[in-house]
């Protein structure tokens, strides 16, 4: 035996006797082992393990339309005329500005912010309807860009950050995009957390990335929405040494599986996949 399988062996056997009294937390405090450094909170865990199963909205393989888009500060438009020979000359390209404003030259400067693209085409051919003389000129308008919808990655992955949300991505993809999990994360505890107002309820889901990526189980492989956190946190003081009593994975991520082949699964039932069998020669 190695060193540090001498060093180990007694440890685990001595933090076995030990946690049904003192826990895995006082357990590691008690010899000297430091905390995680990106540990998940307790009130998260609470709500993860409360969560429905399987929870609503999109996910992989039913993703779902995102709600319609409202300019804010940081999109770009392209505002143009629909008739291109029209003699209403307007800046294509408009940024929007930190108080809602674009630039229409001549035109002014009308507030944006808040609107939907049909809000803005009918707000921009009035304004145009004034300033003309009571002349009509339609405009159509297009979003260039809108990097203020983004969702976050955060713990333990190799690239933290945000990242910008095409409408298609999933926590999956969030998780490629952030470089993969590091060495120290926690996978059972890996949480979505959905932003809510301040003083209500809290929406935080259960993430089995193993279930993920070993079974393909899309079951919270959620579709991420604007603002959305993953969050990987770290293995727990002795996760690492005792998975089996410190590790404590959501419940979602404990069900049963089953293949989808060798009669395992019920006739027609979910996942159920039917393969015509060759006839026999």
């Amino acid at each position: 035996m190695s060193k540090l399988g001498k060093r180990v062996g007694p440890l685990a056997c001595f933090g076995l006797i030990l946690l049904g009294t003192v826990g895995c937390s006082s357990l590691g405090e008690s010899i000297g082992l430091s905390t995680p450094t990106n540990p998940l909170l307790k009130d998260a865990k609470a709500i993860r393990d409360a969560a429905p199963v399987p929870a609503p909205g999109g996910r992989e393989l039913a993703k779902e339309l995102l709600p319609t888009h409202v300019v804010e500060p940081g999109d770009t438009l392209l505002v143009q005329p629909v008739e291109l020979d029209a003699p209403v000359r307007l800046p294509p390209d408009q940024p929007v500005q930190p108080d809602g404003t674009i630039d229409l030259g001549a035109y002014g400067r009308p507030v944006v912010a808040g609107k939907t693209l049909p809000q803005i085409e009918a707000q921009i051919k009035d304004v145009i309807k004034a300033h003309d003389k009571g002349k009509d000129f339609p405009v159509t308008v297009r979003l260039l860009g809108r990097p203020g919808k983004v969702y976050y990655v955060l713990g333990e992955v190799n690239a933290p950050g945000a990242f910008p949300l095409t409408g298609r991505e999933t926590v999956l993809d969030g998780i490629v995009a952030a470089g993969g999990v590091t060495r120290r994360a926690s996978l059972g505890n890996i949480v979505l957390s959905r932003p809510t107002v301040p003083d209500s309820c809290r929406i935080v889901y259960p993430v089995c990335y193993q279930q993920i990526t070993q079974l393909g189980d899309t079951t919270t492989n959620y579709q991420l929405q604007p603002g959305d956190r993953v969050f990987v946190p770290s293995k727990g003081t002795l996760e690492g040494l005792l998975p089996q009593k410190c590790s404590h994975p959501a419940a979602a991520c404990s069900r049963p599986q089953v293949p989808c082949f060798g009669g395992a699964c019920v006739p027609g039932g979910p996942g159920t996949v039917t393969i015509p069998t060759a006839p026999t020669p």
